[in-house]
């Protein structure tokens, strides 16, 4: 069988985009998972479907690379609007079914996607870390010399240990500056560092916000580029009303056959 497939990226997280509102891609998790493989496949963090919808723009059905269907991903999630823009679905505002619910998007300045993502009304703090679930379960901890730590090795350690191995977390590593943070991310189901995790670096940005409650933006520097989360905190633990908004980008089409 041969598929047509579109290669995404955003902030370097990247992306298997397959166009399926006609309903005639099925895909074993086998088979994801060598799509995925950047050896033998085409290589990506996960692969994502644009499936039809009779009530939404669409929907976003999302894999990790491991081949098996996972919670929101945010870069995903702003590279899949940037996608249905480009195979036809012209809106100013696109409104799109995740599986965490509904999610509104609008385009930005300089190429970025606005993407808001679900309040948050919980964050539970162990060994003065956080977890919190941002769409996808993430752990969140402040380091010291952020680009010479070994986010495998820990990220790994604490993905694997007791309270998390079943379900998996992902582990987010942060040294934080004045209104702006830096964030490295060890993702369950690539089980290993990406370059971007939207929902992670919106996980760290409620955590380190600043600001007492009220309207926040919090800039976001990655391995992978620039991006910036928006909120309104409600109170220590409540945060509405947040974008994950950074650039998404087309990078090749192909065909494969599996």
């Amino acid at each position: 069988m041969k598929i047509n497939f579109h290669k995404y990226q955003g902030t370097g997280n990247d992306f298997i985009m397959l166009d399926n509102r006609n309903n005639s891609i099925q895909l074993t998790t086998q088979q994801i998972n060598h799509l995925c493989n950047r050896r033998f496949g085409i290589g990506a963090d996960g692969l994502i479907l644009l499936n039809a919808s009779k009530t939404n723009d669409f929907e976003m059905q999302y894999y990790n690379a491991d081949g098996r269907e996972s919670s929101m991903c945010g870069n995903g999630g702003r590279c899949i609007v940037r996608f249905a823009h480009n195979v036809g679905i012209h809106k100013e505002e696109y409104i799109f079914k995740a599986v965490d619910g509904i999610h509104t998007a609008t385009m930005g300045e300089r190429g970025w996607i606005n993407l808001q993502m679900q309040n948050v009304n919980a964050v539970k703090i162990v060994h003065n870390d956080s977890i919190l679930n941002t769409g996808s379960p993430h752990y969140v901890k402040a380091v010291n010399d952020l680009y010479d730590y070994d986010v495998v090795k820990v990220g790994k350690e604490i993905r694997y240990s007791n309270g998390f191995k079943e379900e998996g977390i992902n582990v987010n590593f942060v040294e934080s500056e004045e209104r702006q943070i830096y964030v490295r991310t060890y993702e369950r189901g690539v089980e290993d560092e990406t370059l971007s995790c939207g929902t992670g670096v919106t996980a760290a940005a409620l955590i380190f916000a600043h600001n007492d409650n009220g309207f926040n933006r919090v800039e976001v520097k990655t391995p992978g580029g620039h991006l910036a989360v928006e909120f309104n905190k409600v109170a220590d633990t409540v945060f509405e009303n947040i974008w994950l908004c950074g650039p998404a980008e087309w990078v090749f089409d192909g065909v494969i056959e599996i």
